[in-house]
């Protein structure tokens, strides 16, 4: 059986901006691809709210900083054959980066900890890793999101052409979320259930290339 850990945000986590809860299972991105790949592979969903590349945000009440709980989850759910990275959204916050090459410089360090991690199991070679930009973010009505992540929608539009070139750089998969989803309206940030379920399908193909499948 093959093993596929994506590593995220509330994007991963499933956050639902016209609820303020969490989009039912079976429509989180990761869920459709487990579902599209079938059970000879296992997908776990690890996603956290506010989850940052690299950068500390010192108002949560929990451990943001995606660099350093990393080693962590890759000890937890090890062996791997793929891990899938879509972080950076949360980088465009002006007090926790503000920029996109700020949030390709964290992405890169999580490419780092994965390449020479520690595994228990002596797999010298490591999991494969694709890089996922998520989609940009849009303009909103929400004076509270629209606050917290002035200046993000011009930036995050950056990410896909910067993580696209890191990919290339650091010989990792590569796929855009922004080809096939858009962020909701309602706080300029987050998706829709049909969106991440876009997600799911759209991701499918680059994952069963990577895993050989």
């Amino acid at each position: 059986m093959k093993t596929v850990l994506c590593y995220g945000d509330s994007l991963t986590w499933g956050y639902d901006a016209e609820t303020l809860g969490r989009h039912a299972l079976e429509d989180r991105w990761p869920s459709v691809l487990q579902k599209a790949l079938g059970p000879q592979v296992q997908v776990i969903a690890e996603g956290l709210n506010g989850r940052t590349t690299a950068y500390d945000d010192h108002l949560a009440d929990c451990d943001r900083n995606g660099a350093r709980i990393l080693p962590t989850i890759l000890h937890t759910h090890g062996p791997l054959d793929l891990v899938i990275l879509m972080l950076g959204a949360n980088d465009m916050k002006p007090v926790i980066a503000g920029t996109a090459f700020g949030a390709v410089q964290g992405m890169e360090r999580l490419v780092e900890l994965v390449r020479h991690h520690a595994w228990s199991f002596g797999d010298e070679d490591g999991p494969e890793i694709l890089i996922v930009s998520p989609p940009a973010l849009c303009e909103t009505a929400n004076t509270a999101f629209a606050a917290m992540f002035s200046g993000g929608v011009a930036q995050s539009a950056m990410l896909a052409t910067l993580y696209a070139d890191l990919a290339d750089e650091k010989d990792c998969g590569f796929f855009d979320a922004g080809s096939v989803a858009r962020t909701t309206p309602l706080d300029g940030v987050h998706l829709d259930a049909e969106n991440t379920r876009a997600i799911g399908r759209g991701i499918e193909p680059v994952v069963r290339m990577m895993l050989g499948l």
